[in-house]
């Protein structure tokens, strides 16, 4: 009985360091808004290197704010800067925060929010043509500024599964 327990743990332990070795092609990063007043000037800059090219990704704007937040959406350009390319703009994009029927479509805890928004479109694939160096800056562009109540914003890039 022993021997067999004694197999079954090592066999737990073997599953376990595989699943854990395995690396997960992932980007995260946020950026805290100073005092929590985003001020259309404060433009988060996010660096990430695209190795695999063959492969399809998912882009998300991840954003904070606590329930105090008076919009129920947000208004944000991305500046995207390609490897070895100019400088481009896209947006405004609109994203949707909270609904009448639903209220924040966010996860939350106590009175702060997340949202994890996909920016690549859902229904379709989204790769990236070069490899190398990404970078994607985020500003807001709403009429308040600075957007009041705003906690952090950030981006995470993560492949298809």
């Amino acid at each position: 009985m022993k021997r067999r327990l004694h197999l079954t743990y090592l066999i737990l332990l073997i599953l376990y360091l595989q699943v854990a070795c395995n690396t997960i092609d992932l980007y995260e990063k946020s950026v805290s808004i100073p005092g929590h007043a985003w001020g259309s000037s404060f433009k988060p800059s996010f660096t990430f290197t695209i190795r695999d090219t063959t492969v399809p990704y998912k882009i998300f704007f991840v954003l904070r704010h606590t329930d105090k937040y008076s919009f129920n959406n947000i208004y944000i350009n991305i500046i995207t800067k390609l490897p070895g390319a100019d400088t481009t703009h896209t947006g405004p994009l609109p994203l949707e925060l909270a609904t009448n029927e639903k209220g924040w479509l966010a996860t939350g805890m106590d009175d702060i929010y997340e949202h994890r928004i996909q920016l690549s479109n859902a229904g379709k694939d989204f790769y990236f043509r070069k490899r190398g160096e990404y970078t994607f800056t985020v500003e807001q562009i709403m009429r308040e500024d600075p957007l009041k109540n705003v906690l952090s914003a950030g981006l995470r890039i993560e492949k298809k599964q």
